[in-house]
């Protein structure tokens, strides 16, 4: 594993539903001031029905991204799908491009798409026979997870890996059974990047600006999803050097909310859609905000002047 302690990156994580446009431009405004090399992801984008989905590359395209930089990812069973979805995100304007290898939902799974694909060596040794000749137009990396159900699946796969040309890879160091629970599986993510001959992110329970320190000592960098819908201001902390009050935190929290429904309300249709796509956002609200407050803006998916 090669580590990049002068180029430590830092990543905002893909979830699906949630980190799309509207809420990476509202982010970026809010708490992106001065930031060049912070990195968003697209949530994956796939084939279904034969093209690629209209709606992922929407997301991708939006006029929303200015100033962003943002990578698309893509989620894909085998090298035909992948080919599709490169070829497709080259057109589009793409420099560079995620390949997921992490999903750990059962439906795509079961596809033998995200984490499924590391159940398939053979078909990511296609794709890795292919990659070299986009060398010249756009530049890869991977997300993934140890494995399906056992992380020995990983240990499998670090020849393939080494043979790609990639930016980094992303570790989740979860299977894809246990979702987001458990314990992490550090000791088997030491053993699996030990082997790896590109630069790694971490990915997983990073929640407060003493984690992303800790870990730089030791990765490329740190890939936040979660941690950063419940905490938006963490990336900004950490560059700064000074922690906000669980209080600021709270309002930084309400304030995105609010600022990106506001974004929202000019592109959905009618109240009972924005509430809808709105709600998801309240599971990931501060621990330290009232309760009554979290219970109402997962009701009605907005609460203003909480402050």
């Amino acid at each position: 594993m090669k580590i990049k302690q002068d180029n430590f990156q830092l990543m905002v994580a893909p979830l699906q539903g949630l980190t799309e446009a509207a809420w990476r431009s509202v982010h970026h405004d809010m708490f992106g001031d001065g930031w060049n090399t912070v990195e968003y992801f697209t949530p994956f984008i796939r084939v279904e029905k034969g093209e690629v989905r209209p709606r992922d590359l929407r997301d991708f395209t939006s006029e929303l991204n200015r100033g962003l930089m943002l990578t698309p990812q893509i989620i894909f069973r085998d090298a035909d799908e992948w080919r599709m979805l490169v070829d497709t995100l080259l057109k589009a304007g793409a420099k560079r491009i995620d390949m997921n290898l992490g999903c750990p939902f059962v439906p795509q799974v079961r596809k033998g798409r995200g984490a499924g694909m590391l159940c398939h060596p053979d078909r990511l040794e296609e794709i890795a026979e292919i990659m070299p000749s986009y060398a010249d137009s756009v530049k890869f990396s991977v997300k993934m997870r140890l494995g399906v159900d056992d992380p020995a699946e990983a240990l499998c796969l670090t020849d393939i890996l080494n043979s790609m040309p990639l930016r980094h890879v992303t570790v989740h160091p979860r299977t894809a059974v246990q979702q987001y629970k458990g314990d992490l599986l550090l000791a088997d993510m030491d053993t699996f990047t030990s082997r790896l001959e590109h630069p790694v992110i971490f990915n997983g329970e990073i929640s407060s600006p003493s984690q992303i320190a800790a870990l730089s000592s030791v990765y490329s960098g740190v890939m936040v999803g979660r941690g950063l819908l419940a905490r938006p201001s963490l990336f900004s902390e950490f560059l700064s050097g000074e922690e906000l009050s669980p209080v600021q935190q709270e309002e930084a929290y309400l304030s995105l909310v609010n600022t990106t429904s506001d974004v929202l309300a000019q592109k959905l249709c009618g109240a009972a859609q924005l509430r809808e796509k709105m709600r998801p956002y309240w599971e990931y609200a501060p621990s330290s905000l009232d309760r009554k407050i979290v219970k109402q803006g997962k009701k009605h998916g907005i609460i203003k002047n909480v402050y």
